[in-house]
Formats: C-alpha cells, structure tokens, sequence
C-alpha cells in the first residue's frame, strides 16, 4: 500500500498542516474541503497511521503526524530539487563545475565570485582546486576542468582561448633580519645571486627544464605557497609574493619589499580565464568567468598576453617576450 503513496497526498498533508484546517488548505490548493479531506484520509489509511485528530473544531496533528511531517517536507523538497536540476540539465547547465585556480589569483575576488555563484546556480556542485603554474593548465588540455586561471606562461597553444581577468599585484620580499632587507637602494643581480631564492616549483610537466623568474643560481623549491611565505617570514631566503598574501605582513614589519635592479622584475601577473576553444564553458562556468571580471579590481593591469583566440573587449596583447618569462 506504501506504495501508491502519491507526491500530491504529501503536499495536501504539508498544506493542512500548514494551514491549520482542511478548509484554509483546500483555499490554497484550489481544492474543495471535501476532497483535501478525501486525500488525507486515503494517505492515513495507505500508511496505516493517523494523521489529524478530527474530534475538535479544526483538526490537529498527531505526534505520529507531527513526527511524519518533517519526512513529508523533506520528501517534496527533494522533489523539487530533482525537477529543478532535470529542468537546468535539459537546458545545458552543467551538474557540477570543476575549475582549477593559480595559486597567486587573489582570494578575495575569487570567494566574492563563488558566493554569487552559490546563490544563481543552488543546484550545481562546485569543484575548485588551487595549483601553481603548468598544473592549472594541464587538467585544461586534458579535459579535466571547465576552466582554468592562469599566468602569463605558455601563451602559445592553440587549442586554448583565454579571457583577462586582472592583474594581480606581485612583488619580491624578504625578512627584515634577512641580509637584503638592510641594502641600500635597487639590488643589483649579482648580491641576489648570493643568497637563497625560495621558488615555488611546478608540479606538471609543461615547464620542465625551464627556469621561470629565477635570479640566483642559490635555491630552494617549494610547491606550497603556504611553506614559502613561513620561509620568507623565518628570513631563510627570499622570493615573490602575491601582494594580497602579504599585506598584513608589510603592514607590521615583518616582511619587507625589495627593489631590485633588474629592469624586468615583476610587479602585477596578469591572470586569465582559459579553456579549450572546442569546448566553451557551458551557462554556470560562462556566469562564473563574467563574475569573476566584475568582482576584480577594475585598476587591473592589462593582459601581458593571450592564447589564439581574444575574448571581446579584452584588451590587446602586449608583445612577446624574447626570452621565456620567470615565475615565481
């Protein structure tokens, strides 16, 4: 009997209780009194229990009603959720979301985002994973991901099209009881060939045998961001930096910025969306992309530069480098 149990005795249950009488339900339901209470008592007996106590001037729940109705909300709920998602599906909506994200991109911009994304798109699982350099374009070409956020680093393939984002503030620190935190004026390359650069690595193969913005021949490499800003803060070497990661460190001191000599330091990575130009994000990553543009900080630096396709009103690409660019 369990069985032909019906999702519209549920909602006629849900409703009377609601309500407070068969008659107020029956008004909301678009039904006469006489058929809500039709319904009710074909579910009572369907399921072997009762419901509504009938003996006073308006009916009231059971415990055994009371204790059934919070299954019965939860019944219909799951319901709707699973119309609501059939109905996103048959329109394209993607059920889940995978993006892979540089580790440098700001956090702050990045949780606005998804925030809003929560909110527009209840219904669609969301996947981020944080990675540094080659691995955030990686699970791209390999279909891994919706999209990516990268760097300004391998610029050149074709099977990708990419969409400026911002520029994300990036700057080389150091302790103040390190050695170059007390030099006077911009640091030419040789005294930074003296001591240890801490380089964050790559975990994919893409960039393997390249050195990317690394200055000394000394170096320790970390794929952790995490490690290399407790590394730089315990003075044993020096490095780039995200400048959202260490605000609050420049703030009381206890990390410094350096100047550097060389003309080509770094002081903004541009950051942009990528994906594979055969396979466009679908109506969730396409919101994501557009609300990322919008929570960014719009005094961003312009694009260094792009893949083979320009998203529309992107700004132009600045020229390439000679020479492979450094990372951090």
């Amino acid at each position: 009997m369990l069985d032909g149990m019906s999702l519209d005795q549920l909602r006629t249950f849900i409703a009377a209780a609601d309500a407070g009488s068969f008659s107020a339900a029956g008004r909301q339901l678009s039904r006469a009194q006489s058929v809500v209470s039709q319904t009710l008592a074909n579910l009572e007996a369907q399921i072997g229990v009762r419901l509504f106590d009938r003996s006073g001037r308006y009916p009231v729940l059971t415990a055994e009603g009371k204790a059934l109705l919070a299954d019965a909300r939860a019944v219909a709920g799951n319901v709707d959720l699973f119309k609501a998602r059939a109905r996103g599906l048959a329109g394209g909506l993607e059920p889940e979301l995978a993006v892979f994200v540089n580790v440098l991109f700001p956090t702050g911009v990045l949780t606005s985002a998804v925030v809003a994304f929560r909110e527009r798109f209840p219904n669609t699982s969301l996947r981020i994973g944080v990675e540094g350099m080659g691995a955030v374009i990686e699970p791209v070409l390999q279909r891994q991901c919706s999209f990516g956020i990268r760097g300004p680093l391998l610029l050149d393939q074709a099977e990708l099209t990419a969409e400026y984002l911002l520029g994300a503030r990036y700057l080389m620190v150091a302790s103040p009881h390190h050695p170059l935190a007390k030099y006077r004026g911009p640091i030419p390359s040789g005294v930074l060939a003296q001591h240890i650069q801490l380089v964050l690595t790559d975990r994919s193969s893409l960039t393997q045998g390249r050195d990317l913005r690394v200055m000394s021949p000394k170096t320790w490499r970390l794929s952790d961001l995490g490690a290399k800003h407790a590394f730089l803060r315990a003075a044993l070497g020096w490095g780039g930096m995200p400048h959202h990661l260490v605000e609050a460190d420049l703030a009381n001191g206890s990390l410094l910025p350096l100047t550097l000599a060389e003309s080509d330091a770094p002081t903004s990575i541009s950051m942009s969306a990528i994906y594979r130009t055969d396979t466009p994000p679908g109506p969730a990553g396409r919101w994501l992309i557009n609300r990322l543009k919008q929570s960014a900080d719009p005094s961003s630096s312009p694009e260094l530069g792009s893949s083979r396709k320009k998203a529309p009103n992107a700004p132009p690409p600045a020229k390439k480098a000679t020479r492979p660019r450094r990372g951090p």
